[in-house]
C-alpha cells in the first residue's frame, strides 16, 4: 500500500513538471498548423480583403495589402511572444531559483530555433515561402514575450508580497 502511495506521488510530481512543457508543444503544434497553405497570404487575403471592403468601401487595394501585411507580421510577433511566455513558464517551474539573463537567453533561443524550423517547414509547403526576415520578426516576438513574462512574474510576486504584508499587519493588529 505504501509503495503505491509513493509511486502515485512520484507520478503526480512528474506530471506536474511536464505539464508546462505540454503547453509549449501544443502551442508549437498550433504554430505548425498556421504554417500550412490554409493560412497562406493568398488564402487569408480572401477573408481580410472583403471584410475591409465591407468596413471601408472606398479602401484601395494597396491599403488592403498593407493592412494584411501588418496583420500577418503582428500575428508572427504575437504567436512567438506566446511561445516564449510558455517556454519561460516551463523553465521557471522546474527551478527553485533562476537568473534572468539565462532565462531570457534560453526562452528566446528555443523560440528562435523553432521559428527557423517553422520557416524551413514553410519553404516546403505549397503556397508558402520561408523567410529569414520572418525568423527575425519571430525572435523579436519571443524577446517581447520573455520580457512580458518577467513583468507578469514581478507583478505577481509584488501582489503576493503586498498580500502577505497586509495579512501580517491584520494578524499583528488583532494580538
Amino acid at each position: 500500500m505504501l509503495l503505491k502511495l509513493v509511486s502515485f506521488k512520484k507520478n503526480n510530481f512528474a506530471r506536474s513538471e511536464l505539464r508546462p512543457w505540454l503547453w509549449v508543444f501544443i502551442w508549437m503544434l498550433v504554430i505548425f498548423l498556421f504554417s500550412t497553405s490554409t493560412f497562406s497570404g493568398t488564402n487569408t487575403s480572401r477573408i481580410i480583403g472583403p471584410i475591409l471592403k465591407w468596413l471601408i468601401p472606398e479602401i484601395t487595394n494597396e491599403s488592403i495589402a498593407f493592412i494584411q501585411f501588418f496583420l500577418r507580421k503582428t500575428a508572427h510577433i504575437i504567436e512567438y511572444a506566446i511561445l516564449s511566455i510558455l517556454v519561460s513558464n516551463a523553465i521557471v517551474r522546474r527551478l527553485a531559483k533562476f537568473s534572468v539573463i539565462p532565462l531570457i537567453f534560453k526562452s528566446v533561443f528555443i523560440s528562435s530555433i523553432y521559428a527557423a524550423f517553422d520557416e524551413w517547414h514553410q519553404s516546403w509547403t505549397v503556397g508558402r515561402i520561408g523567410s529569414l526576415i520572418d525568423v527575425s520578426i519571430d525572435s523579436v516576438g519571443a524577446l517581447l514575450g520573455v520580457f512580458l513574462f518577467l513583468w507578469m512574474l514581478k507583478y505577481k510576486l509584488y501582489i503576493n508580497s503586498r498580500y502577505n504584508q497586509i495579512l501580517e499587519f491584520l494578524l499583528n493588529r488583532t494580538k
